[in-house]
């Protein structure tokens, strides 16, 4: 009842939202038309790529046949690729443009989730950033015609995104320190501009008890079990205090071996996310105080690891950029919404919002699958295998390759991006945001 509801609310909303668009003139028509010749010439073969990679599944940070593929065809089209960059074997690193004026970089995730594929749809996300650079690559190089502008594209390979942190690693290893924006795209049931992707951390929670026989002697024992329960207990009970759409969930990992004997080690892992940045550092120390008190109530010592993969932070949107990318979306025959209109707690966590906090960028969704069906299921991932999924990977890739040419034209669009940018609070240090917390 509560989907249908969210359904007939989302189409009322949808029917009454207006059209995005965008005050500023992006590329020139040459430029447009150079991109478009050279979508023309890599189409065939990035919806090949986005079935290969749906066909054989990798997991993070063991994606080697998947970017492999990649740079094979990237060898096929006379771009030279590197493989193995910025911290990760997975990662792949290329360049087009004549290393003059702005530099914007083309993000491809190709990692899929374990025993579901690509139930998130990194195919169509890889095969349209390497449509998009391709295309411009071959842009960018006619400069002798007038066509192209000074500008760098960077295609970047960004391995493990569900869980990993990819991106983040990258990051730290100096991957955007010469990049301007950062741009992707992520299948989704509907098309959307700037849909809230929340932060996200992660605790593994430890506790120390002592063993004891359950029967014989269980006053000798400290239950570690009982303080993951308490712990679990308290969770569940902070959750009616946090705001929408702030999440926190947990599993068990660890809760002894046998019924008669008292527990001396159990665990658990949570996940923290929230759409603002300071709002998941003061969950942080709520979820940490629940922690360390259901040791004091049961008498165990306690381990906190905070995030042994690297920390999420939300999505910064650029609704700037993002406006261009709709108003390409719109000439494909695809209705790109605003936010608002689709419901935001349909939503997870993504390390683009790492960059994001870094550069200029954007995330937009777009539609491979039917209204309702949610990310993480068999069911999308079996439409990001099909038709709507190669539909995506088309249109995806001339949407990404003509807003990054309207970037690197269009001066007053750049400025703009730039000025909205540095209003929202300019550059974070992210290694940093978490500590003391």
């Amino acid at each position: 009842a509560f989907l249908d509801a969210t359904a007939r609310e989302t189409a009322v909303r949808a029917a009454a939202a207006e059209p995005l668009s965008s005050p500023f003139d992006g590329a020139p028509e040459s430029l447009r038309a150079a991109v478009d010749e050279g979508l023309g010439a890599v189409t065939d073969d990035i919806v090949a790529l986005s079935r290969a990679l749906h066909a054989d599944p990798e997991t993070a940070f063991a994606e080697h046949r998947s970017v492999a593929a990649v740079a094979e065809l990237l060898a096929r089209h006379g771009v030279e690729a590197e493989v193995g960059v910025h911290g990760l074997d997975t990662a792949l690193r290329a360049r087009a443009g004549n290393g003059r004026g702005p530099t914007v970089a083309v993000l491809a995730e190709y990692d899929a989730l374990p025993g579901l594929g690509h139930a998130c749809g990194h195919n169509v996300i890889c095969a349209s950033a390497v449509g998009a650079f391709l295309a411009l690559a071959r842009a960018l190089g006619r400069a002798g015609d007038g066509t192209a502008p000074d500008g760098t594209v960077v295609l970047l390979g960004t391995p493990a995104e569900e869980g990993g942190g990819g991106k983040e690693t990258m990051a730290r290893d100096g991957a955007f320190d010469d990049v301007d924006a950062a741009v992707m795209v992520h299948p989704f049931a509907h098309d959307i501009a700037d849909h809230p992707f929340l932060g996200r951390r992660q605790v593994d929670v430890v506790y120390h008890g002592v063993a004891a026989h359950a029967a014989a002697q269980p006053f000798m024992g400290r239950n570690a079990l009982d303080a993951v329960v308490l712990g679990y207990q308290g969770v569940a009970m902070l959750r009616q205090h946090l705001p929408d759409p702030d999440r926190v969930h947990g599993v068990i990992t660890e809760g002894g071996d046998r019924p008669n004997v008292v527990p001396d080690r159990a665990a658990a892992r949570y996940y923290l996310r929230s759409a603002d940045a300071d709002a998941l550092r003061d969950m942080t120390t709520r979820v940490a105080a629940i922690a360390v008190g259901a040791a004091a109530m049961t008498g165990c010592g306690y381990e906190l690891t905070w995030d042994p993969a690297p920390p999420y932070l939300p999505i910064r949107h650029n609704a700037t950029l993002a406006a261009r990318w709709a108003v390409h979306q719109a000439d494909r025959g695809r209705t790109v919404y605003p936010r608002g209109v689709v419901p935001e707690s349909e939503t997870g966590s993504t390390d683009l919002g790492n960059v994001s906090m870094r550069i200029p960028a954007i995330h937009p969704m777009i539609a491979v699958a039917e209204p309702g069906t949610s990310l993480h299921t068999v069911e999308f991932g079996e439409a990001a295998g099909g038709p709507g999924g190669d539909a995506a990977v088309r249109d995806g890739a001339a949407g990404l390759a003509l807003t990054v040419a309207d970037l690197l034209a269009d001066t007053a669009l750049r400025e703009a991006v730039l000025a909205e940018f540095a209003e929202a609070g300019g550059p974070v240090d992210v290694p940093s945001f978490f500590e003391g917390v």
